[in-house]
């Protein structure tokens, strides 16, 4: 069986001192040179500061790679107008490359003098009409310096491409089989749906985290559409994954409906303008007569502002949905006297478990700012109570979103993402309902499928859609996930996804 691989190497920070020297950096290259890999990428920091005596000595390291090179730019090499030495020295700054069956297009992510990362309108542009141009093609890259979904052991998100959102979905729409990146000194790979997310960590700088060591991954393409991608550190150590093509990408539930869930968020109860009263009314009211849901989730921001004339009017609203309620304090609802309000109007959420499926709201909420976190203790909590709860079906409930959503600036709204996804990846948690951004949105990162609500009643949305909310059912082989207009009762599909072992009734 024919196959093709691919070296991809990252964030190397070679400096101008002419005592340089990275004994890692020569050990992967002498690798990669003995080894039968068709073509390497280096998707940027190639420099340090972006001097030109660094790229003068970056030239003559990369030039020790016997193979063909793909060379991107990271937020390093940009510093003190460095794009321009890049361009002149070493390559244009978006570009494409064909090999047999595939292309990869590469795009600059990078924004001068800063580490965040964008890719801007022009660049969007012009990646969707490559990938449209590409479209017939059996593996299709796509490589960036920025990483596009959080990273575990990386500390405080931050960075993220502040178009994470819009970026995501545009890949997936295309059916791009590997999105490749490094930025965070941090090797992993996530998959999320049918792309694979491979990050590498740092082929030769200093800085790693958690006391890693330098490490470069290994792409391998199958005739078959199999992907392998093995994080290769100069320590010998491996570790690798493996992915196969979603086939089909349709489903049909076969099973029972064990489980109906409406899943809402951002009402922003308040007596401003923006609120739109008989929205609420008319979704409360299609809840109750038509969908009749087992449980109703709310994942924060109830009211706008945590003052109680607002909490007041907000529990008369949600007092005559009939179902039971599980409701999550969002960073608008603690603002004030929220936190005190919120408890003595709705009361502590806790964990419960109904017929078989077990529910743990999670509170990532802060005083006085929109970003959350979930904490070290808290990371604990879930890793605990997911292998307490492994044999239900498990649901995690929070306010913030984990995934970047489409049409909002990624600012990293839950500081600790990376690690909060990685728990509960790692833990198998069945299915995770955010509800921040603004914009509906749903992914299955590894197994843990991710669904976030938009705005209920909130006229500040993003959601081309309207004001919705969500309905979600669990039968005994599928999760299937619909948006709802929360006017009309108009449905759209957010997200079928196989349950892998099969619940029973």
């Amino acid at each position: 069986m024919r196959m093709l691989r691919i070296a991809h190497i990252s964030d190397t920070h070679i400096t101008g001192e002419s005592a340089y020297k990275s004994y890692a950096y020569d050990l992967i290259v002498n690798e990669i040179n003995r080894l039968d890999f068709d073509f390497v990428i280096h998707t940027g920091d190639v420099t340090n500061q972006g001097l030109r005596e660094e790229y003068e000595r970056a030239t003559y390291e990369l030039g020790k790679i016997e193979k063909p090179l793909v060379v991107l730019p990271g937020n390093h090499d940009v510093r003190n107008v460095g794009y321009k030495l890049f361009e002149e020295m070493i390559g244009p700054l978006n570009g494409v490359y064909e090999f047999r069956d595939g292309v990869v297009i590469w795009v600059d992510s990078t924004i001068p003098d800063l580490s965040d990362g964008r890719i801007g309108g022009h660049k969007f542009r012009w990646l969707r009409r490559r990938l449209e141009e590409y479209s017939d093609r059996k593996f299709k890259l796509v490589a960036a310096h920025h990483h596009l979904v959080p990273l575990p052991d990386t500390g405080r998100e931050r960075n993220v491409l502040y178009n994470a959102g819009d970026l995501l979905g545009l890949l997936l729409l295309h059916d791009v089989n590997i999105y490749t990146c490094g930025h965070k000194h941090v090797p992993n790979v996530y998959r999320v749906e049918d792309l694979i997310v491979d990050n590498a960590g740092c082929t030769s700088c200093k800085k790693t985290r958690r006391g890693d060591v330098n490490s470069y991954n290994i792409i391998t393409l199958h005739d078959d559409g199999r992907v392998e991608v093995r994080i290769r550190r100069v320590t010998g150590e491996e570790k690798s994954a493996w992915y196969k093509p979603l086939r089909p990408k349709i489903f049909i539930p076969r099973g029972k409906r064990l489980l109906r869930i409406v899943q809402m968020s951002e009402s922003n109860v308040s007596d401003r303008i923006y609120f739109r009263r008989k929205v609420l009314e008319n979704a409360i009211r299609i809840i109750n007569e038509r969908l009749k849901p087992n449980l109703v989730i709310h994942n924060g921001d109830l009211v706008d502002m945590g003052i109680e004339r607002y909490y007041e009017r907000a529990i008369e609203f949600y007092e005559k949905v009939r179902a039971e309620k599980l409701i999550v304090p969002g960073h608008n609802d603690i603002t004030y006297l929220g936190y005190d309000l919120f408890l003595e109007y709705f009361g502590e959420p806790e964990t419960f478990e109904f017929g078989g499926f077990a529910f743990l709201p999670v509170i990532s909420a802060q005083y006085e700012t929109p970003i959350g976190v979930v904490g070290r203790i808290g990371q604990k909590k879930i890793a605990k109570w997911l292998e307490e709860y492994r044999e239900s079906f498990t649901v995690v409930i929070m306010h913030h979103n984990i995934i970047p959503v489409p049409r909002s600036r990624e600012l990293g709204f839950l500081e600790d993402a990376g690690d909060v996804l990685r728990v509960l990846t790692e833990g198998r948690a069945n299915l995770v309902l955010t509800g921040h951004g603004g914009n509906t949105f749903g992914v299955k990162v590894e197994g843990t499928p991710i669904v976030n609500a938009g705005s209920i009643s909130w006229e500040l949305h993003r959601n081309p859609f309207g004001n919705s909310f969500n309905l979600i059912d669990v039968y005994e082989d599928m999760i299937v996930a619909f948006e709802v207009q929360a006017t009309w009762g108009t449905r759209r599909l957010i997200g079928l996804w196989k349950i892998k072992e099969a619940l029973k009734s």
